[in-house]
Parts: structure tokens; C-alpha cells; sequence
């Protein structure tokens, strides 16, 4: 492994220790705390897609007439991802996005799919971020999170979107989580049952090879340029901090609701 890539995981390792211990897992024990997550969550799954797709009009041919483009390994890679997340399977059998099937998971579970779905009616219909925010009324750590995955796409530097999808986005989900998805499946499947093969969807497609892949690809972007480097460290704490941060809103909300009731 490229010493550059081992150096980015153990000067991320702490920010990714406190998403994996964050105390949102733990304060999650009920269907209505598992829907606000959800409801912070859904806006880290939907940017997700826009990095992805970033990555592949910036590495891929979109454009016509077609070239090759790029690294070989690099585009099997990205328009793998692609289909994964872009054309999965539901648990019927149905063409889903996993955004698509996250957004069944939420209503499934009785989160409120209203703000997520105002948002993207807002941005299609040629709002820009700002407004479609306040249209939808997104919790702000969503807002920031989006706005700062944003930033790196705006950036045009194919290096920070790759270390922000590469390092930013390894699923850091504990298995307390799952076990409690578990707990909650084995007593209200009619609840919870997509949501839990969402996650064991996730963990599937988001397997070791692509994990491996995208270290090569982000290695390929910064090759011997060492400011490259210094700059993809800093994109991915950055995306890591801002997990940190929609996990701890969805905490907060999580806990003032306990006290109200």
C-alpha cells in the first residue's frame, strides 16, 4: 500500500473512531428514535449518489463522441459503483436505486420523507442550494454536510472527490447498530425490514473490492504530487467531521424528544 494512502488512515483513524463510537448507536432503541436518524441520514445517502456521479463525468466518457477516458481500472471501477447504487435490487425483486430504497426503508419505518423529497423537487424545478434548503426546511447539519460535499465537487479536482468518496465514505457502521436493526426486525419486521436490507445491501456492494479499488483510484489522482496529498487529507477529514456533525444533530434530536415525552 502506498505509503501516502497509510499515512491518510491513521491521520483519519481518530475522526473515524468517533463516528464508530458515536453515541447516537446507543440512543437508539425505538422505531421514532430510528426515524430521526433516518431523517439526517437520508441527505448523506442522496449527496452520496452526486459524488459518485461527479466522479464519473470526471473520469469516464459522458460526453459525445465517446473516448476512452482515463485509467481502464479506475472506469470499471466507477460504472461498477454506479450500477451498484444506481440500479440495485429491492427486496422484491424491483430496480431500485438505494437511495430509491432507502427512501421505501423511511416510509416503511414512518420517517418523514416530506423535507428530502421538497429539497430535490426545489433543485429540479432550478432553485439553487440556499433556497431549496429553506424551502424544505433540511436540519442544518444536513445543509452543511451537502454544502461541503459540494464544495469538492465544485472544486473540479478529481483527487479531493476521490478521497472524499474513498475515505469520507467507508460505511463506518458498528454492528450495536445492526444488532439493535436486528432487535428491532425480530419485533416489528413490518417496520424495520427494508431499512435492515438496505444495510446488508450496502455492506454487500460496498465489499472489500471496492474498498481496495477506490484506494487505487485515489492513489492514481495523487500519484507522485505531494500537494495532491497534503490536499486530499484535509477534503477527507473534513467529509469525516461533517458525518461527525450530522450524527451528533441527529443525537440531539434523538435526546430532547426522550425528554418531551
Amino acid at each position: 500500500m502506498h505509503h501516502n494512502i497509510v499515512r491518510i488512515k491513521q491521520n483519519i483513524e481518530p475522526l473515524r473512531q468517533q463516528i464508530i463510537n458515536h453515541k447516537v448507536y446507543s440512543a437508539i432503541n425505538e422505531l421514532e428514535d430510528l426515524q430521526v436518524f433516518m431523517e439526517h441520514h437520508i441527505y448523506a445517502v442522496w449527496d452520496f449518489m452526486s459524488l459518485l456521479k461527479a466522479l464519473q463525468i470526471n473520469l469516464t466518457c459522458t460526453t459525445l463522441p465517446w473516448f476512452p477516458v482515463g485509467d481502464a481500472v479506475t472506469r470499471q471501477l466507477i460504472n461498477e459503483i454506479v450500477a451498484g447504487e444506481e440500479s440495485d435490487l429491492d427486496t422484491d425483486g424491483n430496480v431500485k436505486s438505494h437511495f430509491e430504497l432507502y427512501l421505501d426503508a423511511m416510509v416503511q419505518c414512518g420517517a418523514n420523507i416530506a423535507p428530502i423529497n421538497h429539497f430535490l423537487r426545489s433543485l429540479q424545478n432550478g432553485r439553487d442550494f440556499a433556497m431549496a434548503f429553506e424551502l424544505a426546511d433540511v436540519p442544518q447539519a444536513g445543509r452543511n454536510f451537502i454544502s461541503s460535499t459540494f464544495e469538492t465537487i465544485n472544486s473540479g479536482k478529481t483527487h479531493l472527490q476521490a478521497a472524499s468518496f474513498t475515505f469520507g465514505r467507508e460505511d463506518l457502521i458498528p454492528n450495536m447498530f445492526f444488532s439493535m436493526v436486528n432487535d428491532l426486525n425480530s419485533t416489528q419486521p413490518e417496520k424495520v425490514s427494508i431499512f435492515k436490507y438496505y444495510l446488508e445491501r450496502h455492506i454487500e456492494v460496498d465489499g472489500d473490492h471496492h474498498s481496495h479499488l477506490a484506494l487505487s483510484m485515489t492513489e492514481k489522482l495523487c500519484e507522485k504530487d505531494e500537494q495532491f496529498w497534503i490536499e486530499a487529507e484535509a477534503t477527507t477529514k473534513l467529509a469525516l467531521q461533517k458525518r461527525i456533525d450530522l450524527w451528533d444533530a441527529a443525537y440531539d434530536q434523538i435526546v430532547s424528544r426522550k425528554v418531551l415525552v
